[in-house]
């Protein structure tokens, strides 16, 4: 049974319209200009309890509107939406009880209070019974390694630091509905790896459902089986990452390298290659790395093995960011029902 729902989701916003300058501006207090503009057209989505549905899409694509409808921040212009039964925008106790939202780019905490006071206001927020509290925060800190940092001001906090206190906030209440909204921005690498081994942990454990939107493709490769993409307010693909790789990936990675100690290697490839008619991705001395047709991969691989002096070899899906790039740019709506994914 779907946790979160929604039906022909629709939302747009009237925008005022105002040239530059005092005439402007004055020309706006006797005749004001309005845009609307169409944020999210007729979306449908279903996630279930233990799913995390990655949403990809470029900036203005609708991502973090389509996040703040379903967090009842933003109320929609049309269309139906269900989040363990409620309307999110009638901002019920009971719902808000259940629902957490995380946002990388805005800070949840109070500024000047260490993180462990912050934490007790929010179980007198949530009404915590003290032992599920204690309970929770030490599984938490001890999952995300912050129990040193407990006791010091959220703004001396790194900005990792910070974004781990932020998911001990969020998850303190143990809730069913996860949003995350670009959880990793900014981060190094070792905090976000950190945060997505977590993730995938809580998950396994509690079984939320999730709804994550990020630029990082490593986030959506490492955490999400399914994928939305949002291009320009509608969903133009919903279905399984791997089949997004399958259907759109034509090609793999090929990447060589050689013992060139008699200098014949980069020539005899360079001829191999026009041969095979493969484009170079790259090239470096004893190293190579090539695009190859997915029909062809094994051919050219076995070609190049009795050709070359060989010391490694390896074959690699593309860029999982170029490939849902090439997704974003196709014209049609309609690619996901032609390319057999979830109708939407």
């Amino acid at each position: 049974m779907a946790v979160i729902q929604t039906n022909n989701l629709s939302k747009i916003f009237r925008v005022h319209k105002k040239a530059a300058g005092f005439r402007g501006s004055l020309k706006a207090l006797v005749h004001r200009e309005w845009i609307d503009k169409c944020a999210l057209q007729n979306v449908s989505i279903q996630v279930s309890a233990g799913e995390i549905l990655g949403f990809v899409g470029a900036n203005g694509a609708g991502k973090t509107t389509l996040v703040k409808i379903l967090a009842g921040i933003v109320c929609p212009s049309s269309g139906e939406v269900s989040v363990l039964g409620h309307n999110p925008w009638d901002r019920s106790n009971e719902l808000r009880r259940k629902v957490a939202l995380i946002m990388g780019q805005k800070a949840q905490l109070w500024w000047d209070l260490p993180a462990e006071d912050c934490f007790l206001l929010l179980r007198e927020i949530y009404q915590i019974p003290i032992a599920q509290y204690r309970q929770n925060l030490e599984y938490l800190v001890e999952s995300l390694g912050v129990r040193d940092q407990l006791n010091i001001q959220i703004r001396r906090l790194s900005l990792g630091e910070r974004m781990k206190m932020e998911l001990v906030a969020a998850l303190l209440h143990t809730p069913k509905v996860v949003y995350l909204d670009e959880p990793t921005i900014g981060l190094d690498l070792t905090a976000q790896r950190a945060i997505r081994k977590f993730i995938l942990e809580y998950r396994k454990i509690h079984k939320p459902a999730m709804i994550l939107t990020s630029h990082y493709m490593e986030d959506i490769e490492q955490l999400c089986e399914r994928i939305a993409i949002i291009k320009e307010g509608r969903i133009v693909y919903d279905g399984e990452l791997s089949r997004v790789v399958n259907t759109y990936a034509k090609h793999k990675i090929l990447t060589l390298k050689w013992d060139d100690s008699g200098g014949e290697g980069g020539a005899m490839l360079s001829s191999l290659v026009r041969d095979l008619k493969v484009e170079v991705v790259r090239e470096e001395p004893s190293l190579a790395q090539l695009k190859v047709n997915r029909a062809d991969v094994k051919d050219v691989a076995s070609y190049l093995l009795q050709k070359i002096a060989v010391k490694d070899l390896s074959i690699e899906e593309e860029d999982i960011g170029n490939i849902i790039e090439k997704l974003i740019r196709r014209d049609s709506p309609n690619a996901s029902a032609k390319n057999g994914a979830r109708p939407t």
